[in-house]
């Protein structure tokens, strides 16, 4: 894959360096495959990002939110007993998967079960940014034209 040059965007924008910085930032990120997860928009401002954690307990998983960045880390402490596998097909290993949000995206919940784990996001807009209509008044007096008088 070749490397996107956006140099061009930083001469000819102002204020959308952190969009810039990021797409540069996705262009070499290879985020892995595990675990696997699902992004779905279950409203018009609401979200729903569900990873498949099979083997992890809610103690096992920390979900942090600091500056857009959503973050789920996965550690499972080693197992106490001694077992003997003839095959180990459900992956115990350690993960951290980060999704970049939006401005004004917010984290509202988290849960676990069957091994899914479901975080619902939520878009909430400030009233200053959210489209309004603007009423048009129409001014309804005659107008006079006042004639001059010949002097």
């Amino acid at each position: 894959m070749r490397h996107l040059d956006f140099t061009p965007l930083f001469r000819s924008t102002v204020g959308f360096d952190r969009l810039v910085h990021m797409l540069d930032a996705a262009n070499g990120f290879d985020a892995g495959s595990y675990p696997p997860y699902n992004i779905e928009r279950t409203a018009e401002n609401a979200y729903r990002i569900t990873m498949a954690v099979a083997g992890f307990s809610g103690a096992d998983l920390k979900v942090d939110v600091r500056e857009n960045m959503l973050s789920v880390k996965g550690d499972k402490a080693p197992e106490t007993t001694e077992r003997q596998y003839l095959h180990q097909g459900i992956a115990n290993r350690a993960f951290e998967r980060r999704f970049q949000l939006a401005d004004h995206v917010e984290v509202t919940g988290a849960s676990i079960s069957d091994g899914v784990l479901s975080l619902d996001l939520v878009r909430n807009l400030p009233e200053k940014l959210k489209p309004r209509t603007i009423a048009i008044t129409v001014d309804t007096t005659p107008k006079q034209i006042e004639a001059k008088a010949a002097a």
